[in-house]
């Protein structure tokens, strides 16, 4: 990865056109050949860039942007459009390149595979007596995330979610529906569980006899003592 601090500007031409007065900017050029033009706000999104497939050519600027104190031209081109950058870099700052190496991805925590491990190894969470039958209960419409039964015996599916929201009340109740029809599960109860439940999933969940239970990911996976908290 490129990193060139420099006074530039940039005009964009194509399916749009857009210019880029001369300021100070980051540029950044990575290794799958695009090319980001950063300012020192707007958070993580750039001014201006070109994803690829893209080649960037680096020349010297023409008699007229030398007066104007231009001292490079970058010009990026797409490779299936009209799309293309040009930098018109007048001072340089700073330009250093870093191999960054094999990134390997952003590790999603808490995900619903992950509430679904500690839940079924947590069944007591539904209530004092809950046994586990299994996970990913298949059905004609799809897996039942969690299959168990309560102290009586009675039949529990279990639909999780990070966030519940409609959607996923929705998603339980055609469970429910198609679980109520085999007379070896029947009757079939409901629970919804979530990190968090949005209150019209609440409402929805309630109406139809589905139960709500809200989980502590860091309380089940050992991180938050919760008998020790102050509040």
């Amino acid at each position: 990865m490129r990193l060139v601090v420099a006074r530039c500007s940039a005009r964009y031409t194509g399916r749009l056109t857009a210019h880029l007065p001369l300021a100070t900017r980051l540029l950044v050029v990575k290794a799958d050949g695009s090319v980001l033009l950063h300012s020192d706000g707007g958070s993580y999104k750039p001014l201006n860039w070109m994803s690829p497939p893209c080649v960037m050519a680096v020349g010297d600027p023409d008699d007229a942007a030398r007066e104007r104190g231009v001292t490079q031209v970058w010009t990026v081109q797409h490779q299936k459009s009209d799309d293309r950058l040009e930098i018109e870099l007048h001072e340089v700052e700073h330009d250093s390149a870093h191999d960054l190496g094999v990134d390997p991805g952003l590790v999603k925590d808490g995900v619903e595979a992950h509430l679904q491990e500690l839940l079924a190894a947590q069944i007591h969470l539904l209530g004092a007596g809950h046994t586990l039958v299994r996970r990913e209960y298949m059905t004609a419409i799809g897996p039942v995330d969690i299959l168990a039964r309560d102290g009586s015996g009675a039949t529990v599916a279990v639909e999780l979610k990070r966030r519940g929201d409609i959607d996923g009340v929705e998603q339980l109740t055609r469970y429910l529906d198609l679980l109520n029809r085999d007379p070896l599960l029947a009757p079939v109860r409901g629970v919804f569980a979530a990190q968090e439940i949005k209150p019209q999933a609440r409402v929805l969940a309630t109406d139809r006899g589905i139960e709500c239970l809200v989980l502590d990911y860091d309380a089940m996976r050992g991180v938050d003592d919760v008998e020790s908290r102050l509040f």
